[in-house]
């Protein structure tokens, strides 16, 4: 199973962050808008991304601890061609807990997918996932992790626990 170690943080300083990012990956950016609908699920949590006006998406199961700081992100995730009639069964049949909806700016430096998230009635948050290499240790993806926080200076009083939907079902 595929994972990742990521960590997830508010974004106080967005500008200075875009800035650096862009300077460690020597890239502009790309610029993605998703709609993701999370559903009700007794295991971890069911979301269906969709990206800008496509009319297909891509179905993500992920388990991952509510904890503050890098940690083990499992997931598995399916491509679907049609994400209306997919979330029309799966709301029918699980019940739809919400939708984020953001605009994300995606950079690549080494194994680290660096997203800088503009949230809907949530604000600017930081993400890291460290793309983990077979044999590569839980410790090393979080040391890559933490380096990078530190880059781009994501204090650790920032981070946050859980999934933009959790905080959003909170407000």
């Amino acid at each position: 199973m595929p994972s990742n170690v990521e960590i997830k943080a508010r974004l106080p300083g967005k500008l200075r962050a875009l800035t650096i990012v862009k300077e460690l990956s020597g890239a502009e950016g790309a610029l993605l808008e998703q709609a993701d609908t999370f559903y009700h699920v007794p295991h971890g949590r069911l979301k269906l991304r969709v990206v800008g006006k496509s009319t297909s998406g891509e179905l993500i199961s992920y388990i991952r601890p509510d904890v503050a700081g890098p940690k083990l992100s499992t997931f598995t995730t399916s491509r679907v061609e049609n994400a209306t009639a997919l979330n029309l069964v799966l709301s029918e049949s699980l019940g739809i807990l919400g939708e984020v909806k953001k605009k994300r700016m995606l950079f690549i430096v080494g194994q680290t997918r660096v997203h800088i998230d503009s949230v809907d009635d949530l604000g600017d948050f930081l993400e890291l996932e460290v793309m983990m290499c077979e044999g590569q240790s839980i410790a090393e993806g979080q040391s890559i992790a933490t380096d990078m926080m530190k880059k781009l200076g994501v204090d650790e009083k920032d981070l946050i626990t859980g999934a933009y939907m959790d905080l959003l079902c909170k407000k």
